[in-house]
């Protein structure tokens, strides 16, 4: 299981990743909580990846995409 999470993991992340930013893109008010939901699952691929130089990275993009949903929700 943890092979196959290191090896097909990547792949789902990168196609979450593109739709959200075309959301963002289109102005569309669920594209941070779509980021967010693929920032648990980037946690899930560091953790077992052992990738820990992401995790800043990570952090930072939690903080954003709820700050940038907490805006978007004003609007």
């Amino acid at each position: 299981m943890v092979d196959a999470t290191r090896t097909y993991l990547p792949w789902l992340l990168s196609v979450i990743t593109i739709w959200m930013t075309l959301l963002a893109g289109n102005k569309h008010p669920q594209a941070w909580l779509v980021g967010l939901g693929n920032q648990l699952l980037w946690l899930v691929w560091i953790c077992v990846a052992g990738a820990w130089g992401l995790l800043p990275m990570n952090l930072a993009l939690w903080i954003v995409y709820s700050r940038n949903h907490l805006k978007w929700s004003r609007v």
